[in-house]
């Protein structure tokens, strides 16, 4: 009975510390339009609000295309054909593992690896168009562009550290390595970042699509800014519009606990990404990981058994948490095989506390930038929404519509929040189609 009550008390605890209340995802919202107006305006921000020179597609756009996606753990190779009727294929698709001594070693040995992939590619499918190869190239980091397939690394994020990369044009990179491998036909035509390829997949077939948002491994958002609005970038045609990729993953005017802290303190990129700490698939089985080392402290789950799993930094990962909301569990693995009853439960609610505070989170960023385009959301909106978070956590998608109730109430009714598989390297495909029609040259979108 002692131990019931030490449980309840450690998890209510818990639970206030990770709480997102309607007070508190209406704060986040209200603090995303300040960091976004500074952001856009070009002063110092939490938001880098990053000009992608591209504006949504039309749905009317057509050919074949290469393209290439690198972002997480894999790089992935696709050949899309456009119908220019909103409909886009992918004919043909292969994924590649990126080894972890190729994405924290030499920066050209990254590129070249790259580069490798797709002529691995090439000679398994052959060109999507025997006339014509340009690859639209998704780069899933923080990129500040200076045209529609140029843009300088600003920094990594998601456990890349590959030397003197930072600073430079990571197309002009890729370019270099292509032609290292005898790819002289291959051209880079588009550079983008996935959560703008998500919103330009989503949009080409869907005129209600206006944000992208990526709930993976990390996590970012874009939208289709008015031109007159961005003030850092002078010179485009104030009547036209321009897709941002918000990099919102960077963003700092959140509430954090110990937990977050103490992840925070111990990861590469100390005081930079405390959104994504909070709520992508890298972070929340390390912050549960810690909690668990905690409880085993204090002496809240059976003692006698082996810890040394759990001992080990990133050992825990949001899939395994993502075994409990279905449940299952993945305790035998992580030493805790004798957990039942109460102990089981709580081992349970632990995982569910940490992925509905990210999904809150996610449900009132979303909010915040759906309100900056419509206040009171008048018309329809879909979210293109790509990501193993959104896609296969079971109950995230119902905790971010949660949210968006909570701040819209009826008018979230409006708001559609549409898987986007494939998104980035099918919306790449798409960004290169605008890019040949007109729709990103010399800056002045249309």
């Amino acid at each position: 009975m002692k131990q019931d009550l030490l449980l309840d008390d450690f998890l209510a605890r818990l639970g206030g510390l990770f709480e997102v209340a309607l007070p508190d995802a209406r704060g986040i919202a209200a603090r995303f339009h300040e960091e976004m107006r500074r952001g856009l305006a070009g002063e110092e921000s939490s938001l880098p609000m990053l000009p992608s020179f591209v504006r949504r597609p039309s749905g009317t756009e057509r050919g074949r295309f290469l393209a290439v996606d690198l972002g997480g753990t894999n790089v992935r190779v696709l050949a899309v054909a456009l119908d220019g009727k909103g409909g886009a294929r992918p004919e043909a698709a292969s994924r590649f593992a990126v080894p972890g001594e190729v994405m924290r070693g030499d920066g050209a040995a990254l590129f070249d690896f790259v580069a490798r992939c797709v002529a691995s590619f090439l000679r398994g499918h052959g060109p999507p168009d025997p006339g014509r190869l340009d690859l639209a190239f998704a780069f899933s980091f923080p990129v500040a562009q200076s045209s529609i397939a140029a843009g300088k690394l600003l920094t990594w994020t998601k456990g890349y550290t590959a030397a003197g990369v930072v600073g430079r044009d990571v197309a002009a990179l890729l370019a270099g390595a292509l032609a290292r491998e005898r790819l002289d036909a291959v051209r880079v035509a588009a550079l983008a970042n996935d959560t703008v390829g998500a919103l330009a997949a989503g949009s080409y077939g869907d005129p209600e699509c206006d944000m992208g948002v990526i709930l993976g491994t990390g996590t970012n958002a874009c939208y289709p800014e008015k031109a007159g609005r961005i003030a850092k970038c002078p010179g485009l045609d104030p009547g036209g519009e321009m897709i941002v990729n918000m990099e919102w993953g960077s963003f700092d005017k959140l509430d954090v606990n110990a937990y977050d802290r103490a992840v925070d303190g111990d990861s590469f990129n100390p005081g930079r990404q405390r959104m994504e700490k909070t709520v992508s698939g890298m972070y929340l089985g390390e912050l549960a990981r810690r909690i668990f080392l905690e409880m085993s402290a204090l002496g809240l789950l059976p003692g006698g058994l082996d810890r040394s799993p759990l001992s080990r930094a990133y050992a825990l990962t949001a899939e395994h948490l993502a075994k409990t909301a279905a449940g299952g569990d993945f305790f035998p693995d992580f030493g805790l095989a004798g957990l039942a009853g109460r102990e089981r439960w709580a081992a349970a609610e632990v995982c569910r506390i940490v992925s509905r505070r990210a999904a809150r989170i996610a449900g009132a960023a979303i909010a915040a930038v759906l309100s900056w385009m419509d206040p009171g959301i008048e018309k329809g909106h879909a979210v293109a929404v790509d990501g193993s978070l959104f896609e296969k956590y079971p109950g995230f998608a119902e905790n971010m519509t949660e949210a968006l109730a909570g701040i819209f109430g009826a008018r979230a009714g409006r708001v559609r929040l549409e898987p986007a598989r494939d998104g980035s390297g099918i919306g790449a495909a798409v960004i290169a189609a605008v890019a040949s029609s007109g729709g990103g040259r010399g800056g002045r979108v249309s």
